[in-house]
């Protein structure tokens, strides 16, 4: 999706957010989890960031990137969030395993979850930089809008990822 500007009628605004909520919110959440945020708090962020969106263009902001300028968001809401939870216990990672749709049987089932704990042992020796990369690679976000997300040039997110993926390749051996 392109530009996006305050179109004259609300209801055409309306449904162009829409259509982003549709097509980003679960990437949003998805990325909101990596950052260590809880399941409840991360729903509530990714609701928040479209809601932010909805109200930057009701202001009349052109935003260039829109799937962009929703991650650096989610990125931002979700760091604060997550410094506010630190009292609280971790998010553990098996509890989307427990959600996820029931294997064919027992054996491939284990197998799975066996695979699952090898690579998020592997994605957990990654450093902060690179896990937040990976991610956002994984949503479909180029170098330049990783580095405008996180803060830093297109060259050293593809830093980040060649080191993230010779530690990846490293561990599966």
């Amino acid at each position: 999706m392109g530009i996006i500007r305050q179109e004259r009628s609300g209801t055409a605004l309306q449904d162009q957010v829409g259509k982003l909520y549709e097509e980003s919110r679960e990437d949003v959440y998805r990325y909101l989890l990596t950052l260590g945020l809880h399941p409840p708090r991360a729903q509530e962020a990714a609701q928040e960031v479209f809601l932010r969106l909805y109200t930057a263009l009701r202001k009349g902001e052109a935003i260039q990137n829109p799937r962009a300028w929703i991650f650096r968001v989610a990125h931002n809401l979700g760091l604060k969030i997550r410094a506010r939870q630190n009292s609280e216990a971790p998010f553990d990672p098996e509890w989307g395993e427990r959600f996820a749709a029931p294997a064919a049987n027992p054996e491939s089932e284990l197998m799975e979850r066996e695979r699952m704990l090898l690579f998020h042992r592997a994605v957990e020796g990654l450093s902060e930089q690179q896990r937040r990369c990976l991610f956002l690679r994984m949503e479909g976000l180029r170098y330049p809008e990783i580095g405008a997300t996180l803060g830093i040039s297109a060259s050293a997110v593809g830093e980040f990822l060649r080191r993230a993926m010779a530690r990846l390749k490293r561990s599966a051996l």
